[in-house]
């Protein structure tokens, strides 16, 4: 890649606000000296940044947002504070409404000759302490805290487990509400809309006072407005939201139409408000969904439980997990059993055992019993970390509709500008009428905010994704979910795709004079000594009916044929026709098997029958094939597995095309031939062997119970392994593109329609209002709607 020599950074953009602001920060920043790849996300509130010297280019960047947006902070992700024995401990501040109180706390803190240093950030309620002796560290600062504000309560971080430290600012950062508390917020608009309404609709001003009561009510309403457009233009960016609303409303004013002039901020300001609220209502439900990272763990030491910060935690650690706890990091069971509600990371509902040995992944529940794990994994690299890094990654990673947007909105706005003064201009000179004229051309500057276009399509991607970790379904880019929707043909690996990937007894078949569990009985007990996966399902069959089994006396193992195994002066044989052969013995009563493995077994010299093995159709691939064919797909399989084997799979399953007996390298030619033939393909594989096919795949899927080398090369990973989820994953990349158009054609569609009624007089500003915010915050709502859709 362009930018593999160079250094990749995360940074959080706080307080930003404005989707359109984002792609303008994006354009920028790619354009400074140094940066190979940037991209702004307005849905995760991150830059991803790729350049040789980040700290050189970080003031700059600063700079960049800054100029485009006021209150926009630059923080390095990985710079937020931590809990450790090193970097202090950290206290959450309960009770604590009151910004300056907090600071008053934090200065009384530091005034303690116990603390080295305190810091308390009020938007998060932590507090972050050094010290160099903690002994009764709390109760202090507790007495002192109490003497500047009654109420507030310390508490110990692991004693009330939280989100992680920067989730908060990615559920709740933006806009108008980030420069602002709420209330004050609320109470601007409330106020000045009181005094509109009592001034225009209710009539109960007199005349004599009405403008004096509107400017005052203009003042309240868009005087923050206003000062940021001035502060914007000093920076020397002119074309954004608060600058159109205020060249669009003071014109009204200069026109003499001041009840609209200060209806439509009041309403432009409910119109935003709402907005914001709608998009940091989904964002969050999004965010709440995917991010599980535990901030504490319980580890055990000997007999002794420590809480202690989730990164601190090495490979080998033992965690105890109770009852209702969430599973915190990847591990075995060591000890306890337990049902465990799977459905946060697979999205299946039905709760599944947990025991002794078993595998457990991070971000499930533990419902029942009590279990201890030996940590496999650390966070980094934990179910839950990687859920969460798969959602900001896939925000990131902007569709081909997403990008040609951004574009259309850079020359959007000063296209719609410069109609708005040819409007203003040209018709009073040519017609007459030119306050008409002027009043058309604020509508136009109304309209012009391009922000519902720029905010409805990668807040559908971004929702589509969420409701993609509802099913279990990672989408690693907003590019997979675009290429996946116009996929034709679904080709998938056998083994542990479209199968199990575990061998089961399918069949018996006894000689005469033999019965079924005699023949069973006779080979289980052969078998006890062998590790070979057909082996283990024979005693498995054997054990499930009760049967006993005695371990043999001595064995001998015959590559290629089978095992011999002797009981005392009997002779069991158990392998194949080779085997049989081998030692002479006749099988006139063998029919060979149209599927599966087969073992052949004699005692002594007498055939008594065979028995046949074969891997298990998963229970949804019939269901899920059919689905596929539902959506218009083709079907196809790839295996190197023999053909009578594949076929019999795929003739199960309702699986279209076959190809088998191939080498990995094989597989990818079949693909391409397969493309060359449909066109679009997607790939379902779950081995280490089907990276390079999956890799080159227009879109590659890997089943989570598969290698890690599949899943990497992956563009979606299905969490629950099963073939519902190839589907699923369809249709929600359908509905995510369907809805992401819908937006499109709706806000421009709404915006033209304005425009054109307005040129013919019937448009007011009030109309170009909707147009604006309340496309906005109707996009925003059709965005969120897949999350609610049954898939």
């Amino acid at each position: 890649m362009p930018d593999a020599d160079k250094v990749k950074r995360v940074y959080i953009l706080k307080n930003l606000g404005c989707a359109n602001c984002a792609a303008k920060m994006e354009y920028k920043i790619k354009e400074l000296p140094g940066v190979t790849y940037a991209n702004v996300s307005f849905a995760t509130k991150q830059l991803r940044l790729s350049a040789a010297d980040h700290e050189a280019l970080l003031p700059l960047i600063q700079k960049i947002c800054t100029s485009i947006e006021s209150d926009v902070e630059v923080i390095p992700r990985d710079k937020r504070p931590e809990v450790g024995k090193d970097n202090g401990r950290t206290y959450l501040v309960q009770n604590l409404d009151c910004a300056n109180c907090g600071a008053k706390i934090e200065r009384a803190l530091n005034a303690m000759p116990e603390i080295d240093s305190a810091v308390l950030t009020f938007t998060t309620k932590k507090l972050q302490v050094k010290a160099a002796n903690y002994d009764g560290l709390l109760a202090k600062m507790q007495a002192v805290t109490d003497s500047v504000e009654e109420g507030v309560l310390l508490v110990e971080a692991h004693t009330k487990p939280s989100l992680a430290p920067d989730l908060e600012e990615r559920k709740k950062a933006g806009g108008i509400l980030s420069s602002l508390s709420e209330k004050e917020s609320l109470l601007e608009i409330a106020l000045g809309g009181v005094v509109f309404i009592i001034t225009e609709w209710l009539g109960l001003i007199p005349e004599a006072y009405h403008m004096y009561c509107l400017i005052f009510a203009y003042i309240l309403l868009g005087g923050r407005i206003v000062l940021t457009a001035l502060k914007n233009i000093l920076k020397g960016n002119v074309f954004d939201e608060n600058f159109l609303m205020t060249v669009a409303t003071l014109g009204a004013f200069a026109i003499k139409a001041w009840e609209e002039a200060v209806g439509v901020m009041f309403f432009y300001r409910v119109g935003e408000y709402f907005e914001q609220r709608a998009v940091e209502k989904s964002r969050g439900q999004i965010m709440d969904a995917v991010d599980m990272r535990p901030e504490v763990v319980n580890l055990l030491v000997g007999e002794e439980v420590k809480v202690i910060p989730a990164e601190d935690v090495h490979v080998g650690d033992i965690l105890l997990v109770r009852a209702g706890d969430r599973i915190p990091l990847d591990g075995v069971v060591i000890e306890g059993e337990s049902l465990v509600d799977t459905s946060p990371v697979t999205g299946e509902p039905v709760p599944v055992k947990r025991k002794f040995g078993d595998e457990i992944v991070s971000g499930c529940v533990n419902t029942s019993g009590m279990l201890k794990i030996r940590v496999e994994k650390v966070l980094a690299e934990s179910m839950v970390t990687r859920i969460l890094d798969s959602v900001e990654n896939a925000a990131a990673s902007k569709p081909t509709i997403d990008r040609f947007i951004t574009r259309f909105a850079r020359v959007y706005t000063p296209f719609v500008v410069a109609a708005a003064v040819a409007v203003a201009v040209i018709p009073s000179l040519i017609i007459g009428d030119w306050q008409k004229w002027v009043y058309t051309a604020l509508t136009f500057l109304v309209i012009s905010c391009p922000c519902a276009l720029v905010l409805s399509v990668p807040l559908a991607f971004f929702s589509g994704i969420g409701a993609g970790s509802k099913y279990g379904i990672l989408f690693k880019g907003g590019v997979a979910m675009e290429a996946l929707k116009h996929v034709k043909a679904v080709i998938m690996d056998k083994t542990g795709t479209v199968t199990k990937g575990n061998f089961v007894l399918q069949s018996l078949q006894a000689a005469q004079d033999f019965s079924e569990a005699e023949l069973l009985q006779y080979t289980a007990s052969a078998e006890l000594v062998s590790t070979h996966p057909i082996a283990q399902s024979i005693v498995q069959a054997a054990k499930e009916r009760g049967l006993t089994l005695v371990r043999p006396d001595s064995f001998e193992e015959i590559a290629g044929e089978g095992l011999v195994a002797h009981f005392g002066t009997k002779r069991v044989l158990c392998g194949n026709t080779k085997l049989m052969q081998h030692f002479g013995i006749k099988c006139e009563a063998y029919q060979a098997a149209a599927s599966g493995s087969e073992v052949l077994v004699a005692e002594g010299s007498i055939f008594i029958g065979q028995l046949v093995i074969n891997d298990t159709l998963k229970e949804d691939a019939q269901a899920a094939i059919a689905t596929l064919k539902k959506q218009g797909l083709v079907t196809a399989m790839l295996t190197g597995d023999a053909q009578k084997e594949a076929q019999a799979v795929a003739s199960a399953a309702g699986i279209d095309e076959v190809r088998a007996q191939l080498l990995p390298q094989d597989k990818l030619n079949e693909l391409n031939k397969i493309r060359n033939k449909y066109g679009a393909v997607m790939f379902v594989g779950d081995g280490i062997n089907d990276a390079p096919v999956l890799a080159g795949a227009d879109v590659g899927a890997a089943m989570g119970s598969g290698a890690d080398a599949a899943i990497e090369a992956a563009d979606v990973v299905f969490m629950n392994s099963e073939m519902k989820a190839i589907p699923q994953a369809i249709a929600i990349a359908r509905a995510t593109g369907s809805i992401a158009w819908q937006n499109v054609v709706f806000a421009l569609g709404v915006k033209v329609i304005i425009m054109v009624a307005g040129l013919m007089g019937y448009a007011s500003m009030w109309a170009a209002v909707f147009a604006d915010t309340g496309v906005s915050v109707l996009c925003v709502l059709n965005s969120v709607r897949i999350l609610y859709k049954k898939i």
